[in-house]
């Protein structure tokens, strides 16, 4: 057998990428897991489709649900997509799991939790490994909401890990955030130090029906009220309480969502939460393509070590050595990749 060139594997793939494309646009699911596949595995050939995609995305509205693990947050995203259903919208969820140490993958626990969700065919679910990403969203996150966006979900609900300091940027992510706490003895007390009175949008008290529920309430309505005297937003957060393994409750919480989403439309903040999103966006891209050049380049390690060297005999500073680095790399030049290229 021939060998097959690289410009005949390239026609290949582009051919691959076109049918995959023209599946996707016809509502194809499979097609849609294949592209979700891609995403995750960060395969560079994926970005010709997310430039194709991309005039399509815009259209539904994005909801975190976020909280401290153990706060069910799964069994409430379960009985959200129910709802949200039964008024008559496609949803995604998109379940952002722990990484397996054993393979790379997500750790699908949680996910016998959505069973009622998932035996709904307008309902479609894919977990994706943490992968050790910072902030409690994998990298290829907003891409895969991207993608669902575009296949015509009307809500795609993403599901964080859990909360710390670094998971907060699912509210960069979304246009509603939804924190969701347990009434355990100190748990929203660590929930305020992590800055989650700052991102949410609407405040859950799952498993209301144990002692402090009620307790917890009134402690984040006080943090929040303390918030309000500095601040100047017109929304006013609601805090509710759920029974998720109970589905109580959760029709407020659709409300809820619903109303902030009207909110957002109403004040014009929509378009300003997007901006910002779409800001955030092109900075990780542009991030991830300078760090792939940079690290990527065997030629310019060298370099790198000679200029390590000279900072640590004292004969040159880290910034000018970093000044150095840069302009050998030149990193400022971005280009676009091409958009489904003739064979």
């Amino acid at each position: 057998m021939s060998k097959i060139s690289d410009a005949e594997n390239d026609c290949l793939m582009e051919e691959y990428l076109t049918d995959l494309y023209n599946k996707f646009r016809e509502g194809n699911r499979r097609a849609l897991s294949r592209i979700l596949t891609l995403v995750e595995n960060d395969d560079p050939a994926i970005v010709q489709v997310l430039q194709a995609i991309y005039r399509d995305v815009g259209k539904a509205h994005r909801v975190g649900i976020t909280g401290p693990p153990g706060a069910g947050k799964s069994t409430l995203v379960n009985c959200l997509a129910q709802h949200l259903r039964k008024e008559g919208k496609a949803v995604a969820i998109v379940a952002v799991d722990p990484t397996s140490p054993f393979t790379g993958g997500a750790l699908l626990g949680d996910r016998i939790r959505m069973t009622g969700a998932l035996a709904d065919e307008h309902i479609f679910m894919r977990s994706m490994a943490s992968r050790g990403s910072s902030g409690g969203l994998a990298r290829a996150t907003q891409d895969a909401a991207d993608v669902l966006d575009a296949f015509g979900f009307d809500v795609v609900i993403i599901e964080t890990v859990g909360v710390g300091q670094l998971e907060l940027d699912v509210a960069g992510a979304v246009d509603t955030t939804a924190v969701v706490l347990v009434p355990e003895a100190g748990g929203n007390v660590q929930a305020m130090k992590a800055g989650l009175i700052e991102i949410a949008d609407v405040f859950v008290v799952n498993k209301a029906d144990r002692d402090g529920a009620e307790v917890q309430r009134q402690d984040i309505e006080e943090s929040l009220s303390l918030k309000a005297a500095t601040g100047n937003s017109a929304w006013r957060i609601p805090i509710l309480k759920t029974i998720a393994m109970r589905d109580q409750g959760v029709d407020e919480l659709v409300s809820a969502i619903g109303e902030h989403h009207r909110h957002l439309v109403e004040h014009n903040q929509l378009k300003t939460r997007r901006l910002d999103q779409r800001r955030r966006k092109i900075i990780a891209i542009m991030k991830y393509r300078i760090e792939n050049r940079l690290w990527n380049n065997r030629g310019l390690q060298p370099f790198l070590d000679s200029l390590s060297r000279l900072c640590a005999e004292g004969r040159m500073d880290p910034f000018t050595a970093a000044s150095d680095f840069l302009k050998r790399a030149e990193v400022d030049e971005v280009r676009p990749e091409a958009m489904f290229m003739s064979c």
